[in-house]
């Protein structure tokens, strides 16, 4: 396809995250489960330096052009020097390090972990920890808008923080979904948020906690196919959205990738097909590209990781299906 490039030089097991840089629209992070976090210019389709790790790596993110931070099964939290490939190691949870995300308002790197902490990091410290925060269950998936926090646990639960002020959750929720949490993102507009779960499924959620506003949360089917009059169902594991639009992309280990805007309740648009599950997409800086990680997520376990392909991340190049439909 014209529209989209297959970088070279990809993991070598599956994909865990892909992150862009929140300011260059061309630089790309991979994090996978080969044990390394690779750094792309998607521009030149170059891989511009690769970090190994002692196990595989779940989560990564950038602060700004140089600097980013990688966590995964070795319970570290690393900073990465992009420039000079050096790695300081900032400290580490208790288990493994399951997601983070970097506040730019607070110069602070948040990390979530199985261990059911959240931990606040300041790199430049003498001591980088800051400040650990005890929640009720494993921390499966972060994001963070402006100010606000949103942490996808085990059990269903949700909590919503204002990093400012951690000292209690600014609301607790459980998932409008009845099955286990798969993927969490926040809209760009700072409104709410979107979850999908295992089992086909996408909520959208507002954090205004009034009446009016609780009465447009919803939620519906997705990544669902029936084939000979049998039903599959599919986990949604990805959800991203559009930084200018405020559309949003998910997909799932069917292999596809959808558009949604989620103020009409209505898909733009389904990309064609990809050859394997997708266990992560981001939008970049400026929303004209959308990375997509295509490899096996182990959904059929052993047996399927014997026939798996080698992972692929695909740059595709976005165009008016990331608008919201006028009238």
């Amino acid at each position: 396809m014209a529209d989209q490039t297959e970088l070279s030089s990809p993991p070598f097991d599956s994909v865990s995250q892909v992150r862009f840089s929140p300011t260059n629209p061309d630089q790309l992070l991979v994090s996978a489960w080969d044990t390394t976090v690779r750094f792309y210019d998607v521009a030149t389709n170059e891989q511009k330096a690769k970090f190994d790790h002692r196990a595989a790596v779940l989560t990564c993110c950038f602060s700004d052009d140089t600097h980013a931070y990688s966590g995964g099964l070795d319970t570290g939290v690393r900073e990465l020097d992009l420039a000079s490939e050096k790695v300081t190691h900032l400290g580490q949870h208790s288990n493994s390090v399951s997601s983070m995300n970097y506040s730019r308002e607070l110069n602070t790197l948040v990390t979530g972990s199985w261990d059911q902490t959240l931990r606040f990091w300041d790199p430049r410290a003498s001591t980088a920890e800051q400040s650990t925060h005890t929640l009720p269950e494993r921390v499966y998936h972060t994001d963070l808008v402006n100010n606000t926090l949103v942490v996808a646990m085990a059990s269903r639960l949700f909590h919503i923080y204002d990093v400012r002020k951690m000292d209690m959750p600014a609301q607790q929720r459980e998932s409008s979904l009845k099955y286990m949490t798969r993927s969490l993102a926040c809209m760009a507009d700072g409104q709410g948020y979107a979850i999908g779960s295992v089992e086909g499924r996408i909520g959208v959620e507002y954090f205004d906690p009034s009446p009016e506003a609780q009465e447009k949360k919803y939620a519906f089917k997705c990544h669902r196919q029936t084939v000979e009059e049998v039903d599959h169902v599919w986990p949604v594991n990805a959800l991203a959205f559009h930084p200018v639009h405020n559309t949003f992309a998910s997909a799932g280990s069917d292999g596809t990738v959808s558009i949604w805007d989620h103020k009409v309740k209505k898909r733009l648009r389904q990309y064609p097909k990809y050859a394997a599950p997708i266990p992560s997409i981001a939008f970049n800086c400026d929303g004209t590209r959308l990375a997509v990680g295509v490899s096996y997520t182990w959904d059929d376990g052993e047996e399927g990781a014997k026939s798996a392909e080698r992972p692929t991340v695909f740059v595709k190049k976005t165009g008016d299906e990331v608008k919201p439909r006028q009238g």
